[in-house]
């Protein structure tokens, strides 16, 4: 099959952190109900992501993202990449943060069985070339949590 022609991409991730970002989404979603992060920073060194939440995640909390995410990471769970038409992802994945420019066809990458998602963006192929998730700090403002990591 022809690989299809897609949006263009003006940043290369580091796919360990970027791949990561795909697990603390789903982590977030599962954990606390929110929408996946509203808005991120992905570097190779240290990342960020915000999310709307109703109150700021008391550190017993943070403690369990982090594990939680790491317990994710240590399944060893391949990560894949699909072809299908939006209409077909809509089914699958949240596309309210896609431009309105978005072609036809949409690239969902699913980490295992765990998160699925529309994304352009460079990823590892199995969740054991991530590393261990680490929560640098995190603050709380106005309805959005902040939260800082790496992987290492």
């Amino acid at each position: 099959m022809e690989e299809p022609v897609l949006n263009s991409h003006n940043k290369e991730e580091y796919p360990p952190m970027h791949t990561a970002e795909h697990i603390l989404n789903g982590t977030m979603v599962r954990m606390f109900g929110c929408p996946r992060s509203r808005n991120a920073h992905i570097e190779r060194k240290k990342s960020k992501c915000d999310y709307l939440l109703d109150s700021c995640p008391t550190d017993g909390q943070v403690a369990q993202l982090e594990a939680a995410v790491n317990e994710v990471i240590g399944r060893n769970l391949d990560v894949t990449v699909e072809f299908m038409p939006r209409e077909q992802a809509a089914g699958i994945v949240d596309l309210s943060k896609l431009p309105e420019e978005v072609s036809d066809t949409l690239r969902i990458v699913r980490v295992g069985d765990y998160d699925a998602c529309a994304c352009i963006g460079a990823h590892v192929s199995n969740t054991s070339e991530i590393g261990t998730f680490k929560i640098l700090s995190h603050d709380y403002e106005n309805g959005r949590w902040r939260v800082r990591w790496k992987v290492q």
